[in-house]
């Protein structure tokens, strides 16, 4: 691993320096396709849903103005830079830009609109919907971008778009500090952060678009700016929990607090005694400090018994007494709960969720959580035609709750459960088994359901309603100001807010 501190003009739209931290070869040079890129006409698809033919010229003046490499089919690495987490998703883009920094992002930007292509942004690629990868259209890939500065004194972080959590962590947890990020370290910063961000820091420190300060964004235009508060500040209100329907982001700034070690792990009981656990589990976290973010899943252990644990994470003093009645409620099969780096539990789960299963998840907030709706998910956690599969409870209230709904584009505020189906497993014959599942268990909770689901959690088949509800009461000021800033709507494969008429 080599460090480069380089400037950032064209990265930043004030001056910094930004350590830009890459995985390369031991020249430290930007990874590049090593066999000759072919010159030839490309068909590609147009946002209307045409072919257009892209000659070679066009694509080789695309590529002479970027400094990462352009793949089409035909060039090496072309079928490494399409996969992505969820192998159910296999889609071939038209054309890859592996963007090596901000000026890369404005060349793709400007390309994709002047020839009105379909166009598709990858940052993690850990999007359980797959949306990162396009058919036939151009994709905007940011995994190369991994810069990270992170100030110890303001306690803040300038990071781009290509890092995922753990490689975030890793800089950060070097001063002690830590933001919201995700609860497997694989994530990706970028669609974690615009589509709300759920995390082991949650309930203490609210949602990771609760501590976005500024952001830099490129825009369907091809401009870059600026976005605080202070300056385009509707812009920056859209980007906390609209999802990349805005444009491109460069650069997220973050606000980040003392965070080290946490007592934390898993408390696992036996699948029969889930409905007891589940119902204390409630009660108990309604009253707990916010320093305790929690969640509980039903799965199948490694030896194949299925089981339900108790996920805690506490990020404060006097731990150990606070999560006593948690440890101490039943006959537990194990008790794992120990003081550990908070790296350790941002990857407790990785192994849980690996890159090449297929996954198809459901989500949905309720409005309470009564025994009947206790029982109704245990049931359906029992009839799961998968060991991969799970079903999980995350509690939320705390620092995210007191923040007014319209204060952000993420307006799920109130909701203090939220009700993930996740189904994974291997073989794509079974895909109809799998997702018939998944939505059995979505329809057992929504006599509870507040009508709303978390936006990273959506998969790929939603209907326009179930997206309008993810953005809940904020989509009409989302769409207007999509209009604004996106009236082609460029920004299309997400979870797409359509521009106001």
């Amino acid at each position: 691993m080599q460090v480069i501190r380089k400037p950032a003009s064209r990265l930043l739209t004030k001056p910094r320096t930004v350590d830009i931290v890459k995985v390369s070869d031991p020249s430290g040079s930007i990874p590049k396709v090593q066999e000759e890129m072919i010159a030839m006409n490309v068909e590609i698809m147009t946002l209307s849903g045409t072919q257009r033919t892209l000659d070679a010229t066009t694509v080789a003046d695309l590529r002479s103005h970027v400094r990462g490499p352009v793949l089409t089919a035909a060039d090496a690495g072309y079928d490494a830079a399409r996969q992505i987490w969820n192998a159910m998703i296999d889609k071939r883009p038209a054309l890859i830009v592996r963007c090596a920094g901000t000026a890369d992002v404005l060349e793709a930007v400007r390309f994709a609109a002047t020839h009105e292509v379909l166009t598709s942004v990858r940052g993690g690629g850990h999007n359980v919907a797959g949306t990162a990868v396009c058919d036939g259209g151009l994709m905007i890939d940011l995994s190369l971008m991994k810069g990270i500065r992170v100030d110890s004194v303001a306690r803040t972080a300038w990071a781009q778009p290509g890092l995922l959590w753990q490689e975030f962590d890793h800089e950060t947890q070097a001063f002690g500090l830590a933001t919201t990020g995700g609860v497997v370290g694989e994530t990706g910063i970028a669609g974690l952060t615009l589509g709300g961000g759920v995390g082991w820091l949650v309930r203490k420190y609210g949602l990771t678009c609760d501590n976005l300060l500024a952001a830099d964004i490129v825009t369907a235009d091809g401009q870059l700016r600026h976005a605080t508060p202070e300056e385009n500040g509707e812009l920056f209100w859209a980007l906390r929990g609209g999802g990349g329907n805005f444009g491109v982001v460069t650069a997220f700034h973050y606000r980040l607090h003392s965070v080290s070690t946490v007592l934390a792990g898993l408390v696992v009981h036996p699948r029969s005694a889930a409905r007891d656990v589940i119902c204390f589990h409630r009660d108990f976290v309604a009253s707990a400090p916010e320093e305790l973010t929690s969640r509980v899943g039903l799965r199948t252990a490694p030896d194949g018994q299925p089981v339900v644990a108790l996920a805690l994470c506490y990020c404060g003093d006097l731990g150990e007494r606070v999560l006593r009645p948690l440890r101490e409620f039943g006959s537990p099969l194990i008790d794992d709960i120990k003081p550990i780096p908070y790296t350790a539990m941002q990857g407790m789960f990785d192994p849980a969720f690996p890159w090449g299963n297929r996954n198809y998840w459901k989500s949905s907030f309720l409005r309470a959580l009564p025994d009947a709706a206790v029982a109704a998910v245990v049931e359906q956690a029992d009839q799961a035609k998968s060991p991969l599969s799970s079903v999980v409870l995350e509690y939320y209230g705390g620092a995210a709750s007191r923040i007014a709904a319209d204060a952000t584009a993420f307006s799920h505020r109130a909701a203090t459960f939220n009700c993930l189906i996740l189904a994974q497993w291997r073989d794509a014959a079974e895909d109809s088994i799998h997702i018939g599942w998944a939505r059995d268990g979505w329809e057992a909770v929504r006599p509870w359901s507040n009508g709303a689901a978390y936006m990273n959690a959506l998969g790929n088949d939603e209907g326009v309603q179930a997206v309008r509800d993810a953005y809940g009461a904020n989509y009409p000021r989302l769409a207007a100001l999509k209009a604004k800033f996106d009236p082609m709507n460029l920004f299309r494969l997400n979870q797409n807010i359509a521009p106001a008429a």
